[in-house]
């Protein structure tokens, strides 16, 4: 069997290692190009978490079973960025009677 594989061999010899050069570092651009989408997408997603307000909130209450008393539904996600009911914690309301 290996004779007559022996003159494809022999042919496809010198171009072997051109090949395989350029199959490893095509290998190793991928795992670079994946490895930076991979950093650029988890930035983008850990930028658009840190605009949830709901831990600054007033209406946050920090409890597992229920962590705002108007939207509860909503709160710590993404639904709850341009939340209206935002009220900051350092802000009082002002009642005069």
């Amino acid at each position: 069997m290996f004779q007559l594989l022996q003159p494809l061999v022999h042919t496809i010899q010198p171009y072997l290692v051109p090949i395989c050069f350029c199959l490893t570092w095509g290998l190793i651009l991928l795992a670079g190009l994946t490895i930076w989408s991979t950093i650029t997408h988890s930035v983008a997603i850990a930028k658009r978490m840190h605009q949830i307000p709901c831990t600054h909130c007033q209406f946050f209450t920090a409890d597992y079973r229920l962590k705002c008393t108007v939207h509860p539904s909503v709160a710590n996600t993404e639904a709850a960025i341009n939340c209206s009911d935002y009220c900051p914690n350092n802000s009082r309301v002002s009642t005069t009677w």
